[in-house]
């Protein structure tokens, strides 16, 4: 007699067949839902990035201009050429000093005014949601809206001029229009580093403060100690996707000062744009924007190698 040694309830082993519908199954299914919903959004992305992206990086490898622009396709192979004139020219060098400037004092002032702001919100108070969201108004506003009014705000005979009680001080030219840009977006910019660290202050919880309190810490102490550690991810997250919002910002220079833009602020972006459509060298303006390109992906992949350095092996 051949006894049944499985225990009762005990699921039957699956078949091969069924194994691997599970595991095809595991691959099409994330978190609960079919990744072939993502078909969508990628092939939107593929359409708006990638191809552009392709393009562009094709077009750097020929000598395309406003003669052969119709036939764009036998334009002139000239290889690196492009890639060469970008690196010898002296004003490309230049624009990426006043990019890369640009971007280092932006965050560096809006970065503790956002800083303070998300501080001032954090406890609750009458009215702290209003406060919250007049803190947003700068950020949510169109960058051309905010070139424009600031462009007559800064006007010789403008707002900006009476209260400081200057008299025709020229800010939309010469040497005064890089602070005048630097000025411009600090004021447009600090939201985004409030936003992010506020939500960094959310995710302590209440018993921090607490147990803080009993032990007597100061203000100080509990920011420098104990906020400051808890957040330091979003902070740096924060100041990285900043500093690369102001390297790569096209808007708000080219609407505050128009083209020609001062040599004091002319930018990449805004160099790259006279290059291909004021001067119709689309292939030295490519070269140019594949190299800013490069130039902006250096950081965020040092920032993504430290944070993997960083995580715990739990985290990973």
């Amino acid at each position: 007699m051949i006894q049944d040694t499985s225990t009762p309830g005990a699921a039957s082993p699956a078949a091969p067949g069924g194994a691997r519908r599970g595991r095809r199954r595991k691959e099409y299914v994330a978190g609960g839902r079919p990744l072939w919903l993502l078909s969508p959004t990628l092939a939107l992305l593929v359409l708006v990035i990638g191809v552009p992206f392709l393009i562009g990086t094709y077009i750097s490898f020929f000598e395309l201009d406003q003669y052969n622009l119709r036939n764009w396709v036998t334009a002139p192979f000239v290889g690196l050429k492009n890639y060469a004139d970008s690196l010898n020219a002296a004003l490309l060098l230049h624009s990426i000093w006043v990019s890369l400037a640009f971007a280092v004092l932006t965050t560096a002032f809006s970065a503790p005014i956002g800083f303070l702001a998300a501080l001032a919100v954090n406890t609750r108070f009458r009215g702290r949601g209003l406060v919250r969201s007049l803190f947003l108004v700068p950020y949510v506003l169109p960058s051309f809206v905010t070139a424009t009014v600031w462009r007559f705000i800064l006007r010789p005979d403008g707002v900006f001029n009476k209260v400081l009680g200057l008299h025709n001080m020229q800010w939309l030219i010469g040497t005064n229009s890089f602070w005048a840009l630097v000025l411009v977006d600090i004021w447009a910019a600090w939201p985004f580093v409030y936003m992010m660290t506020l939500a960094g202050l959310q995710a302590i919880p209440d018993e921090l403060y607490e147990a803080a309190d009993v032990d007597g810490v100061t203000w100080v102490k509990k920011i420098v100690y104990m906020v400051v550690p808890q957040i330091r991810h979003q902070l740096l997250l924060g100041l990285l996707l900043s500093t690369l919002n102001h390297f790569n910002n096209f808007t708000l220079p080219f609407v505050l000062f128009g083209t020609p833009a001062p040599n004091d602020v002319l930018t990449l972006q805004v160099n790259i744009y006279q290059t291909s459509f004021q001067y119709f060298r689309f292939g030295l303006g490519s070269a140019m924007s594949v190299a800013s390109l490069i130039l902006t992906l250096i950081p965020a992949f040092i920032y993504l190698k430290a944070s993997r350095l960083t995580a715990a092996p739990g985290e990973e």
